[in-house]
């Protein structure tokens, strides 16, 4: 009876009875999985570049749609950053030209400051106090006395103007 109850059931002809177990049998490895993996991660690729070129064409289609006012907003835009820009670069220009007039003229004033130095040198070189000296107590000079002397003082000023009579 109990060969009868097993033969009947479906699951009895693709099973066997090896002791107290019942063991299935083994699946077939699937070569096809790999093959399907690739189609599937081709079919992804794919999908995600017709996405991109969907997004792409949505936003060449809205940068054409532009409106009048944003057009006249980035023109006026660029007006002012041109002239901005024209303005920097005359001031830079004012900037270069007066910088180098003043390097002409500290030039200028260094080479005047040599010259004096040079004539102040030649002069007290050439001039002998001896003999200013000795020529004017010929011509009856003598040192001023005590009484001639004047001194002045200056109160917060930082000049002072003298008048002779």
């Amino acid at each position: 009876m109990s060969r009868r109850l097993k033969e009947q059931k479906p699951y009895g002809i693709y099973t066997y009875e090896d002791g107290n177990t019942v063991r299935r049998l083994e699946a077939a490895p699937d070569y096809n999985s790999e093959e399907r993996r690739r189609r599937k991660e081709e079919r992804r690729i794919s999908e995600q570049k017709r996405r991109r070129r969907r997004a792409a064409r949505r936003n060449r289609e809205r940068a054409l749609k532009m409106s009048a006012g944003y057009v006249a907003f980035l023109s006026v835009c660029v007006i002012v950053v041109a002239t901005a820009s024209a303005a920097y670069v005359d001031l830079q220009s004012d900037l270069i030209i007066r910088q180098r007039a003043i390097e002409r003229m500290e030039s200028e004033i260094s080479t005047l400051k040599l010259e004096n130095d040079a004539a102040y040198k030649r002069i007290t070189a050439s001039v002998d106090l001896k003999e200013i000296k000795k020529q004017a107590k010929k011509l009856g000079m003598k040192y001023p006395s005590e009484n001639q002397i004047v001194h002045y003082s200056i109160d917060n000023a930082d000049y002072m103007m003298q008048y002779t009579d």
